[in-house]
């Protein structure tokens, strides 16, 4: 069992569950938690030795909705991703102030605005691997689709600037300290804003050409050299090939192997430095029974991974 830095003993996973769809325009999304408690994440984890905080309940934030929240700018949805963002951030902010292991289960990734901004008020040097087929660093203005999971690193680097709705936001991630893994959909607007700012980013290419043990390291190198920064690991399930996740609202071929994905949470984990995880996208709705139930299976498997669980 290696000895975490940063984590409080007893070890403690406090599990957040976020049943949100309101960055993305497909339903089913706000499923994913009750299913992946469902197929036993809690007990899972307990059998790895972690104390869990968890009420055993899956909230609604339907209360957080607006009577009206029309479009600002190309954004959909804005005032309800920021008000549901804003609260679930106060949430991880408290458990991970209390040395937790923070898990939250979505989801959309525009919950990613709320996770790493826990974090990062807990850990203010913390760093972040993103692990996505997607960039999710589109702007307001950049944006095609106004789908706000696909904007929420332009807030957290402060890239987007001052938007309406969203002023709770700090800019608190540095772009040194963010890498991606996984990248292969990848807007036009988004290429440049990655290379503007100089954003470290392993897409599948780089996956290919080194193998997965080196892009971990590389990434670890380029963001958490010495090992001794936090990290905060966010985890979008289509950064897996569609073989292997197929239940999530925007699969790209050629994604991470099985192993490949796995083989990032151990890696992670190893490091000490693991603080908090996000498990994100998993769609019960799409797809047949056994899509789902290999896409929940692989979501608790991943999460499993992040907090010790080893091949031997």
């Amino acid at each position: 069992m290696t000895a975490n830095k940063f984590i409080s003993k007893p070890r403690t996973v406090a599990i957040v569950p976020v049943p949100f769809s309101g960055g993305q325009p497909k339903d089913g999304v706000d499923e994913g938690p009750v299913r992946l408690l469902e197929f036993g994440i809690v007990d899972q984890i307990k059998e790895l030795g972690w104390d869990i905080d968890f009420s055993g309940e899956v909230g609604s934030f339907e209360h957080l909705r607006p009577e009206e929240d029309s479009d600002i700018g190309n954004m959909k949805n804005p005032r309800f991703v920021s008000r549901v963002t804003h609260a679930v951030a106060k949430v991880v902010e408290s458990h991970a102030k209390r040395g937790q292991f923070v898990l939250t289960l979505g989801g959309d990734h525009s919950l990613g605005l709320s996770t790493v901004s826990g974090t990062l008020a807990a850990h203010p040097d913390a760093c972040v691997i993103w692990v996505d087929a997607h960039a999710d660093i589109n702007t307001p203005e950049t944006t095609d689709t106004g789908n706000l999971h696909g904007c929420p690193l332009s807030f957290l680097t402060g890239i987007a600037g001052e938007t309406p709705e969203f002023e709770w936001v700090k800019p608190c991630l540095s772009t040194e300290r963010l890498v991606y893994i996984g990248l292969r959909d990848v807007d036009t607007a988004e290429k440049k804003i990655l290379k503007k700012h100089n954003i470290k980013a392993f897409s599948m290419h780089e996956v290919d050409k080194y193998g997965i043990g080196q892009i971990v390291e590389m990434a670890l190198d380029h963001v958490n050299p010495n090992r001794d920064r936090p990290i905060h690991l966010s985890f979008d399930v289509d950064a897996l090939d569609p073989s292997v996740a197929p239940s999530t609202g925007t699969p790209v071929r050629g994604g991470l192997t099985f192993r490949e994905g796995h083989y990032i949470c151990e890696a992670l984990y190893e490091t000490g430095c693991l603080v908090a995880t996000d498990i994100v996208e998993v769609n019960p709705s799409l797809g047949d029974d056994a899509n789902l139930y290999q896409t929940v299976t692989v979501g608790c498997s991943l999460a499993r991974c992040a907090l010790g669980e080893t091949l031997l």
